[in-house]
């Protein structure tokens, strides 16, 4: 057997008293495909950190063999001050690295290697980073969220990519459908210690519920034991003490080990807020259109969704997926077509601008507003301590400020924020990212046991086959179709996949060839200075507006707002009414400029 080319040894690691990690241990061969999984805040990032060299364990070792080259993909890369992402990913290369590499994952990832690092989106940071780790070929690829930001083919060509290199993988992700595929090996953080099995994560759950029905066997033999040996201590000492003695330190070591057991942390709570039954028809969109210039978005669509729907929507990113969701949502105007509303809607909307809460706050008064103890939960207070249970925040996270949450707790604050308002319309954007699989499994109960109707934006194959009824998919040109059950019922109607626009796999073999035949072609026309401009501007304007509509809204919420001010709840009114006019404005000009950008580069 080869030797391993990254082990871990005994690893300990503790965090403000409590052991994060206990004595772990992961071995990882040549060309092994591991996957690295656990529950939010079980110590998976830390515990590859390590792996990575990056932070230093309380005790243990780290042996890396010699010569061999490790690169780490973090949730949240850094870009330090490269100006450029082609420069941001050559400095990763070695010396005797391809250094036409970096320009050919980038564009095989969509970019161009002129981008501002400071300006890019959630996916496009996700996307420079991942040429930054894949560019230098190295036998080590340590992998946090890989799919997160991700749009579906582009998760699909990172999985035909993966797959086709030598290199070892160690991966963590919510994906299960990525994990299945690519994993070959499962290794299992679960309270400080790892337990491996060199099966890949289609045994993971099955093995998983085996291991701990036995663990709550023996921990019921256990206390059963105790149970014996306390009669005995009252009912059955002898005379004999030497034996007594022995006896009675055995049943200390019981109670201490029974003392020491540490169980199972308990799973979310997540319950929607549900309102008053809305009418069995929810949305009938006929014919509608939408268009930016010459670029259209949405052509000629019709739809009917009635009460209890779950309805999926997917595509590559800058197809329109949150534009047809505003459309059908009347948050934006058809060009034309009409759009019918049932009767009683009441929507919560859960999006991916989680950046336009306030970091400094804390995770209390992004629950309650700033506002007290409690939480308006179904209309109902409920304290803020019991609410942030439900989501598994301890108690004493009351006054954590958000930045330093993880992406995982960061999640659950958004579900436990759009949960909290009564709805029967659920409204979900990419939901699933930097949740736990444990956390995903309880997301999936709620919304089936859900009596109202859900759209959801989503790129997690698996999750839309265990949620959705119908995926609407889009043709190109505008076009999108609706196809009856979840991500794999489409495929089979479909027959195909969806186009990959701004990057198609190739087998590995006939990357090397293409890269030294093929001249990279030059755009028929330049983005203008003030598109430039515009497009680099626009998010962090947007961020902005976002961040003014919830200080607006903080306002508003006061119920007694209108009877104590009324001229601040006009004006209050009137200023997020504009700002959500201008926060709409701004979106729909960065997507036309964003679109166009993609159509230059596709030229």
């Amino acid at each position: 057997m080869a030797p391993p080319l990254i082990q871990l040894k005994d690893i300990r690691l503790t965090f403000g008293g409590t052991p994060l990690l206990s004595g772990v241990e992961l071995n990882v061969a040549p060309s092994e495909r591991v996957c690295l999984i656990g529950r939010n805040g079980s110590g998976k990032s830390t515990l590859l950190k390590i792996a990575a060299g990056l932070v230093e364990p309380d005790g243990g070792t780290r042996f890396v063999q010699p010569g061999a080259t490790v690169r780490y993909l973090p949730q949240e890369p850094d870009f330090g001050d490269h100006k450029t992402t082609l420069a941001y990913v050559e400095a990763g290369l070695a010396p005797g690295d391809d250094q036409h590499q970096a320009r050919y994952l980038l564009e095989q990832l969509g970019l161009t290697g002129e981008e501002n690092p400071q300006n890019l989106s959630g996916g496009e940071a996700r996307r420079a980073a991942l040429a930054c780790v894949l560019a230098p070929s190295p036998d080590i690829l340590l992998l946090d969220e890989p799919t997160n930001h991700l749009d579906l083919s582009t998760i699909e060509w990172l999985e035909q990519e993966l797959d086709s290199r030598r290199s070892a993988l160690v991966l963590i992700s919510h994906d299960r459908r990525f994990l299945t595929n690519l994993s070959r090996s499962t290794a299992w953080l679960d309270r400080g210690r790892i337990k491996q099995i060199d099966r890949g994560f289609a045994s993971f759950e099955t093995w998983r519920d085996e291991v701990l029905a036995e663990e709550e066997r023996d921990q019921h033999k256990l206390d059963r034991k105790i149970v014996d040996e306390e009669h005995w201590l009252r009912h059955g000492v002898s005379g004999r003490r030497k034996r007594n003695v022995k006896r009675l330190a055995n049943l200390h070591a019981l109670r201490d080990q029974r003392r020491n057991y540490r169980g199972m942390a308990g799973s979310a709570n997540l319950a929607a807020a549900e309102a008053e039954q809305s009418g069995k028809l929810v949305i009938e969109a006929k014919a509608i259109t939408k268009a930016y210039g010459e670029r259209k978005i949405v052509e000629n669509f019709s739809t009917r969704i009635q009460r209890g729907d779950r309805l999926g929507i997917i595509g590559p990113n800058g197809a329109g997926k949150t534009t047809l969701v505003n459309l059908l949502t009347g948050g934006a105007q058809p060009d034309s077509g009409t759009l019918r509303l049932g009767a009683n809607l009441e929507m919560a909307t859960l999006d991916q601008h989680r950046e336009s809460l306030d970091p400094k706050s804390t995770l209390a008064e992004a629950l309650t507003g700033g506002r007290g103890d409690h939480v308006m939960v179904g209309g109902k207070p409920k304290h803020v301590v019991g609410y942030m249970k439900d989501f598994l925040f301890a108690q004493e996270q009351r006054g954590t400020p958000l930045e330093v949450l993880s992406g995982g707790e960061r999640g659950r604050l958004m579900l436990a924020r759009a949960l909290a308002k009564p709805s029967n319309l659920l409204v979900l954007d990419e939901p699933t990212n930097d949740l736990d699989l444990d956390t995903l499994d309880v997301l999936e109960e709620m919304l089936g046991d859900y009596e109202g109707t859900v759209i959801l934006i989503s790129h997690d194959r698996d999750f839309l086959d265990r949620v959705v009824t119908s995926v609407i998919a889009p043709e190109g040109n505008g076009k999108w179709i609706e196809y009856a059950g979840g991500y794999s019922d489409m495929l089979a109607q479909r027959g195909a996949d969806l186009k990959r626009e701004t990057a198609k796999a190739q087998p590995a073999a006939d990357k090397k060839e293409e890269r030294s035949a093929t001249p990279v072609s030059a755009p028929k026309r330049k983005l203008s200075f003030n598109e430039k401009h515009a497009l680099e501007t626009l998010p962090k304007k947007m961020e902005t507006l976002h961040a003014d509509i919830a200080r607006l809204q903080r306002v508003l919420d006061d119920p007694n707002l209108y009877t104590r001010d009324r001229k601040t709840f006009d004006d209050t009114s009137a200023a997020i009414a504009k700002a959500h006019e201008e926060l709409s404005a701004a979106e729909e000009r960065w997507l036309e400029l964003e679109m166009l950008r993609e159509e230059i580069e596709q030229a």
